[in-house]
């Protein structure tokens, strides 16, 4: 069985940039968003995957993930996948061991933008980058799939540094 171990930080705008790298911007979708069984399809334009997630045990969990075709996803997103759709662009950024994926979100979910880092273990060590924010690993209103029922352009006083 194949397990994700995954921590999930705020980033505040002041304190983290893009600097000219270049991101990947996902439109993601959720065919499914029970905690049990997670079910989502992902694109960025010239690949696409179907993945399942099962129930996250504090910051671990299973998952599978299947290629498949842009036209099949383009399809599910745009006539099956719950709304609104999750749009970001992802960052990759190396720091100390590790490499941090940073998301910065945009449509229903414009504003927040979010650090995370996948370990080989749960208790694993790391270094923190200097823009690191909050965990927010255990806060489900993080999950992407949450973020679907409830945009972070709907909670109170998110403001712009959450970090």
């Amino acid at each position: 069985m194949a397990r994700e171990i995954e921590r999930k930080f705020l980033v505040g705008r002041d304190r983290w940039r893009p600097n000219g790298k270049r991101g990947t911007r996902y439109r993601q979708g959720y065919l499914s968003t029970d905690p049990e069984r997670i079910v989502r399809v992902r694109a960025d334009g010239t690949m696409a995957f179907l993945t399942i997630k099962g129930l996250t045990v504090g910051t671990s969990r299973s998952e599978y993930e299947y290629r498949i075709s842009v036209d099949d996803a383009d399809e599910m997103l745009d006539q099956l996948c719950l709304r609104p759709l999750i749009e970001k662009v992802r960052y990759r950024e190396a720091f100390g061991e590790h490499t941090w994926e940073i998301d910065v979100f945009e449509g229903a979910n414009e504003g927040l933008v979010v650090a995370e880092i996948e370990l080989p273990s749960a208790n694993a060590e790391f270094v923190a980058p200097p823009w690191l924010g909050a965990e927010v690993s255990d806060d489900p209103r993080y999950f992407n799939s949450n973020l679907v029922r409830a945009p972070f352009s709907t909670w109170t006083g998110h403001g712009n540094d959450h970090g």
